[in-house]
């Protein structure tokens, strides 16, 4: 694989994420998805009707990301009430690969308190020593695996594949090594008031999807979250948006059947995207947030495209937002939107 600079990849316009698509054809308006799976040298078409197929069977998934640039040089997002913002180790663009030489690199190790007390998604202080933990494999309801390739090891913790972000432990991250999360992208065509599809300048037509405005940095983003340990990634992905984008948790019994069934309806059928490393303020050298990008789309809008939405839980905001290559969005939810974009034959 030819690896492209930072400056290379900017000034060509290319993604630092290319799309990693599980589904290989998309029969008829989603009816159904085309699946390549892989055992040993085998490799097997399988056609899932409506359903989502998560798999780390993927021979792309084992390439990484060469370089990130939203965890390093800049104040760490969070930091323990009443203490000083945690500023990072400089990391120069050159030096962000364990394979450049960097002896005079000496981040700062930090976690947070409430990470270090430990909670129900947390793992213990003194895992390596006290425990055996099962890396790059399901160690109980928690799963350690990458959807990269294998994480090194150092002084017992896993080790940041991508690279140095100028911080060691864990930040507000809960794991050692990936954090798993899960991202739908739930999008319709944008309509004027006589329902006809509204087209760009280009007569590309023009896609919305659900932006919610994150309540921790007022940052918008996909209304995605972390994937609770023993959970299915495609319960997470209906649990985060209906939380997020439609203040389930608030909503009274006849007004969460009616979000339930529209929710379930969508989330029928959905098409990959994205999973792998996402380049996420919160990197740290030790710790790092890996996910899995699912597209539901409302081709009609007469699902979630009609259904009425408020933010709840991690966000104050929430709204449907046209995508278009000026987008500013948390993470790597931009590079997200692009291929979604993209596979859509939408204007970008």
């Amino acid at each position: 694989m030819h690896l492209l600079s930072k400056q290379t990849i900017s000034r060509s316009g290319l993604s630092l994420f290319s799309p990693l698509i599980l589904d290989a054809v998309r029969s008829g308006h989603q009816k159904c998805v085309c699946v390549v799976t892989r055992m040993g040298n085998q490799h097997t078409s399988v056609c899932v009707r409506k359903n989502i197929h998560i798999s780390r069977m993927d021979p792309l998934l084992s390439e990484v990301p060469t370089t990130h640039f939203k965890c390093i040089n800049k104040a760490y997002p969070r930091h323990d009430p009443g203490e000083q913002p945690v500023k990072p180790f400089p990391v120069p663009d050159d030096k962000v690969s364990w394979d450049s030489p960097y002896p005079e690199y000496n981040p700062i190790n930090y976690t947070m308190k409430f990470i270090i007390a430990g909670t129900s998604f947390t793992d213990p202080a003194d895992l390596c020593t006290k425990y055996n933990p099962k890396w790059h494999d399901v160690d109980g309801p928690i799963d350690r695996r990458s959807f990269m390739k294998k994480y090194k090891l150092v002084d017992c913790v896993p080790q940041n594949p991508v690279g140095r972000t100028g911080i060691r432990g864990r930040g507000t991250l809960g794991r050692w090594g990936p954090n798993h999360a899960a991202d739908p992208i739930v999008t319709r065509w944008k309509r004027d008031a006589n329902g006809e599809i509204i087209k760009a300048s280009n007569g590309l037509p023009i896609l919305e999807f659900v932006a919610i405005l994150r309540k921790k940095d007022h940052v918008w983003a996909i209304p995605g979250g972390m994937v609770d340990a023993g959970e299915a990634v495609p319960v997470t992905l209906k649990r985060e948006f209906s939380e997020e984008a439609m203040d389930y948790l608030k909503a009274n019994e006849n007004e969460r059947v009616k979000i339930r069934k529209n929710v379930t309806n969508l989330f029928k059928g959905g098409e990959v995207v994205y999973k792998g490393y996402s380049d996420d303020p919160r990197n740290t050298d030790n710790s790092w947030i890996e996910t899995v990008a699912v597209n539901f789309h409302d081709e009609l809008g007469d699902s979630v495209g009609k259904f009425k939405l408020h933010a709840g839980d991690d966000a104050i905001g929430v709204r449907w937002t046209d995508i278009s290559g000026s987008l500013s969005l948390f993470a790597s939810h931009v590079e997200f939107m692009e291929t979604v974009a993209k596979r859509h034959g939408a204007f970008w």
